[in-house]
């Protein structure tokens, strides 16, 4: 069988040189959001759940899925104060976005990483960089502003967008920014 859908080509926009806050923040997130995308750009369901070399069990594709619960978890239920419940995992597979693949359907996962993006940036629409949020974890006593937050997906995107960077040269040789 061959595979008919590819995920589509991503234009990434350069983060600002000179820009207040909160416009540096978003747009160097919307970078590594698009840089993540970018990674998985001409390839279809079947290499996108390709893993990485044993015992690590890494994907693109479950890259994506994590990153769509990073973003619902930090944006809609800590900055947006939202009750959410995990898009993949359960109490019973907490790891489900990176461990189950099986039946995962890639565009329709990579489409909820859209759909996403696009809550938790509703979700944080009106609300201040100094704005203080408590956590909704197991350390409720824990507080952060909104900025704390950005500057923590920032970070997380950095480092899973390293992961990519390996990931997508191991599955065709791919390199680049």
């Amino acid at each position: 069988m061959t595979e008919t859908w590819t995920a589509p080509p991503v234009e990434r926009t350069e983060a600002p040189r000179t820009a207040g806050e909160r416009e540096a923040l978003e747009s160097w997130l919307d970078y590594h959001r698009d840089t993540l995308l970018a990674k998985c750009a001409g390839l279809g369901d079947a290499r996108l759940k390709e893993r990485a070399v044993p015992p690590s069990g890494l994907s693109l594709l479950g890259l994506v899925r994590h990153m769509t619960e990073v973003e619902r978890w930090w944006f809609r239920a800590h900055a947006g104060g939202q009750d959410v419940v995990e898009e993949y995992c359960t109490d019973e597979q907490p790891d489900a976005d990176f461990d189950d693949l099986d039946g995962a359907d890639a565009q329709a996962d990579l489409e909820t990483f859209r759909r996403e993006v696009e809550a938790t940036r509703a979700a944080v629409d009106g609300r201040q960089l100094d704005d203080i949020v408590a956590s909704r974890g197991h350390r409720k006593d824990v507080r952060m502003n909104v900025r704390w937050i950005y500057l923590h997906m920032i970070e997380e995107y950095a480092r899973h967008n390293g992961h990519a960077d390996l990931l997508r040269e191991r599955v065709d040789g791919l390199t680049g920014d």
